[in-house]
């Protein structure tokens, strides 16, 4: 991985969901639901919602990335986890900020796949590594990126929690 960064600003954040949602839209792919992965995902989700009129968000806390470039072994859902019978018969639209290695989003596939109609994923970035390679994505790159949510530090320290990178 290169040393040099993807420096993702809030307002280039506004540019990447609306050419995301009109790339889905020209695919004539309308998803019923919109299952974010949390926490990055809410963001993705939130805006390929409003620019798609997808009022039907559900949200999939996943635990994988504890520092930069650290992770856990593998990716574990944490509670509460969606209920399939919501997910049932739907068209699925997973949104990520990122497709790393591809492992969080090969969990939530795998957990999706046997209840939904279809499932497609929507990610700002996707990494030549990835597992899963997603239907839409903005930007393929190699580098560490900066998201606006993430690169500046909590205003407030919580020892109890892992930190994110």
């Amino acid at each position: 991985m290169s040393d040099e960064r993807e420096n993702l600003t809030y307002e280039l954040f506004g540019t990447a969901i609306r050419e995301m949602a009109q790339t889905i839209a020209d695919d004539g792919y309308e998803p019923d639901i919109i299952l974010s992965i949390a926490r990055g995902g809410l963001f993705v989700a939130g805006g390929l919602g409003y620019a798609m009129d997808v009022k039907n968000l559900h949200v999939m806390n996943v635990e994988f990335y504890t520092g930069v470039g650290t992770t856990l072994d593998m990716p574990v859902m944490l509670p509460p986890v969606p209920n399939v019978v919501d997910l049932s018969n739907k068209k699925v639209l997973v949104a990520d900020d990122v497709a790393d290695t591809g492992k969080t989003l090969k969990l939530v596939h795998d957990f999706c796949s046997t209840h939904v109609a279809e499932v497609r994923s929507a990610v700002i970035y996707e990494k030549p590594q990835s597992l899963i390679k997603c239907e839409y994505v903005w930007k393929h790159t190699d580098r560490w990126i900066n998201f606006p949510w993430s690169v500046l530090p909590p205003v407030v320290e919580r020892p109890d929690q892992v930190r994110d990178a």
